[in-house]
């Protein structure tokens, strides 16, 4: 099963969801701010991807995080804590098949070349 993990109001997730609809590719949309997330799931894409793709350094929450909760990010775990504490950090929308992880962020160049 296809699975589109981010928020319905951010801009790259509405672009995702909508290239796979033009492209009639049938998905399931994950809300993580109302379904959250489960370690298990973050853990998993960590295992698979780099924690410096899928951890968003340039948006808000991040921006708005305490100094000291930034500084403590220096791992993939505890880069993990604070996706799961703060679902908002994380880079949007990622993108898995049956818990293989696709693409973390959207680009239709890169859509193209996934194997749905």
């Amino acid at each position: 099963m296809l699975k589109l993990y981010g928020i319905p109001n951010c801009d790259t997730v509405k672009k995702a969801r909508t290239w796979l609809a033009d492209h009639k590719v049938e998905f399931v949309f994950h809300d993580f701010k109302k379904q959250g997330l489960d370690e298990s799931t973050v853990s998993n894409w960590l295992q698979q991807g780099d924690w410096e793709i899928l951890l968003n350094r340039k948006g808000t929450t991040w921006r708005g995080l305490a100094e000291e909760v930034k500084a403590s990010v220096t791992d993939g775990q505890s880069a993990m804590r604070v996706m799961l504490d703060n679902t908002s950090v994380i880079k949007r929308p990622v993108l898995e098949k049956n818990g293989k992880l696709l693409q973390v962020g959207f680009s239709a160049d890169a859509y193209k070349n996934i194997t749905f």
